[in-house]
This record gives C-alpha cells, sequence and structure tokens, in this order.
C-alpha cells in the first residue's frame, strides 16, 4: 500500500486506513521507533496488563509477603560503600 505524505502544520504526516487502525486495535496513542531506516509504528502496549495474574501466583506461591519488619534487606553495599 502507497501513502503520500501529506502537510500538516510544520509537520508531516500519513493517512493510515480505518481498516488497518481497526486489525491493530489502534485508538488514541502509538510508538513511534525509526529502525533500520523504517518508521515503525506499533500498538502502546499496557504493561500492567498482566499483573493480575503475576500477583496471582505470587500469592500462590508465597511470595508476596512484606519484606517490611522484622526481615533484615540490607546489603553488603550498607556496609561499606555508604558513607553518612
Amino acid at each position: 500500500m502507497r501513502a503520500r505524505i501529506i502537510k500538516i502544520g510544520n509537520s508531516r504526516g500519513i493517512r493510515i486506513p480505518k481498516p488497518i487502525l481497526d486489525q491493530l486495535d489502534i485508538d488514541t496513542d502509538v510508538e513511534i521507533e525509526v529502525e533500520n531506516n523504517q518508521i515503525i509504528i506499533r500498538p502502546v502496549s499496557n504493561t500492567r496488563l498482566e499483573w493480575d495474574a503475576a500477583f496471582r501466583s505470587m500469592a500462590e506461591n508465597g511470595d508476596d509477603g512484606l519484606i517490611d519488619g522484622e526481615s533484615s534487606i540490607t546489603h553488603t553495599w550498607d556496609e561499606t560503600e555508604w558513607q553518612w
């Protein structure tokens, strides 16, 4: 498919046909990057999409305990590198 570069204010842009946006489930924001002399446009990923499953798995494995309170979370760096 070809697209024409159009002037948008001081910028330039292209029109992306609605069927392509629908196919990729793009409705608002996109990520744009240049790689190997190509422009890559992709939907913004929802980084928290899998968090519910991850938290559930942590609870099942007993990995969801607090690190606050009785247990020590110090590191050797605290003793050797840190200066007060």
